[in-house]
């Protein structure tokens, strides 16, 4: 047993590596939930929350006595796992925005920033790694009319900062298809979305990263009925794919494979009925024309 550190840099994604490997010790010791918090003097639901990461911080002496208590002797071992669970427990950069962000998005954005791929449908806005400021900046007004505009301020920059991860080393694959709504819907005016329509064309040009057009003409499409959604992938072995779904007041994060593969198989075929991506630059070409 060992704890893989190669994990993409997002804090609540390592407690999730972490869980899963504390399961799978104490799977194989034959321990049950509550024999494993007797060991160490804590609850049943302790050690499954644990598991779950769904908790804030490990406690490093909870996660040595446990690593004692499934059998794992060797010192080299023990302190790789520690060294993690240290990792684990710093924050994200995003916990500087905290005071703008609910707290089930900052969930979101260590899925977003330890996936070696994303691949996501919109059908409402420009996914937020693909806005421009003006157009994230007239988005979030809109989203929030009553915060004060230094918040608004932050929420973009927020947002900008998200977008360095398409630049950064070894960047995640990126595969956004857009429903032809989003393109027609006004924000911030035509020059804000004749600017956001040249940003997608420039950065659908970029090798990892690959935008489709879902045409009005197509008619029905897989995910009519589903609205937005994501899928993450990760380099963990320990990590399934996780489906993504947002609402006004939270989000769900589905990893069970019966429900992920019905997003992942609608998403192959909104995939593969969108325009290409050779036609969808031409099609946004042609959208720009009209604003």
């Amino acid at each position: 047993m060992t704890a893989d550190t190669d994990w993409g840099g997002a804090p609540s994604v390592l407690r999730m590596i972490l869980g899963r490997q504390l399961e799978e010790l104490r799977t194989r010791a034959g321990l049950s939930y509550a024999e494993a918090g007797a060991a160490i003097g804590v609850s049943h639901s302790t050690i499954r929350r644990m598991e779950a990461a769904k908790v804030a911080r490990l406690r490093l002496a909870d996660a040595e006595k446990l690593l004692q208590v499934y059998g794992v002797t060797d010192r080299q071992e023990v302190d790789t796992f520690l060294q993690s669970v240290r990792e684990a427990n710093k924050r994200g950069w995003w916990h500087t925005y905290r005071d703008v962000m609910p707290e089930w998005v900052a969930a979101y954005l260590s899925l977003e920033q330890a996936a070696v791929q994303i691949r996501a449908y919109e059908n409402q806005f420009v996914h937020g790694l693909l806005q421009t400021e003006d157009y994230a900046r007239a988005l979030l007004t809109t989203a929030g009319p009553h915060a004060p505009a230094e918040a608004t301020e932050r929420r973009v920059a927020l947002r900008l900062r998200r977008q360095e991860l398409l630049s950064r080393p070894a960047p995640p694959r990126l595969w956004v298809v857009m429903d032809e709504t989003v393109l027609r819907r006004p924000v911030g005016g035509p020059g804000v979305m004749r600017a956001q329509i040249d940003r997608l064309v420039e950065v659908s040009r970029l090798p990892h990263v690959t935008v489709q057009l879902m045409p009005f003409a197509h008619g029905p499409h897989p995910a009519l009925w589903a609205g937005a959604f994501h899928l993450f992938r990760f380099r963990a072995r320990e990590l399934p794919d996780i489906a993504y779904l947002s609402g006004l007041a939270g989000a769900a994060y589905l990893d069970k494979a019966e429900d992920v593969v019905v997003y992942r198989e609608a998403l192959d075929r909104l995939s593969a009925q969108a325009a290409p991506a050779t036609r969808t630059e031409t099609l946004l070409g042609t959208l720009r024309k009209e604003w």
